[in-house]
């Protein structure tokens, strides 16, 4: 699916926009955060949906709070 991160340069956290067609429940991201441990995704709730880490240039991988394997490209 597509997404949209929207925040300031050089930030810690920053928006989401989900453009549609998002797998489960990830149509309702709507913020970001990167920290030591990683880039977390978190929905409207706040509440976590995955965890990823950086593996090369513009691409992370990870888990969703599900167990569920997952990557992320630009």
């Amino acid at each position: 699916c597509a997404m949209t991160f929207g925040a300031q340069p050089e930030a810690a956290d920053g928006t989401i926009a989900p453009a549609g067609g998002c797998p489960g429940n990830f149509f309702t991201s709507r913020k970001w955060s990167y920290t030591s441990a990683g880039l977390m995704i978190r929905d409207h709730n706040a509440q976590t949906l995955a965890q990823l880490q950086p593996v090369g240039d513009g691409r992370f991988e990870g888990k969703t709070n599900a167990g569920q394997d997952i990557a992320l490209s630009r």
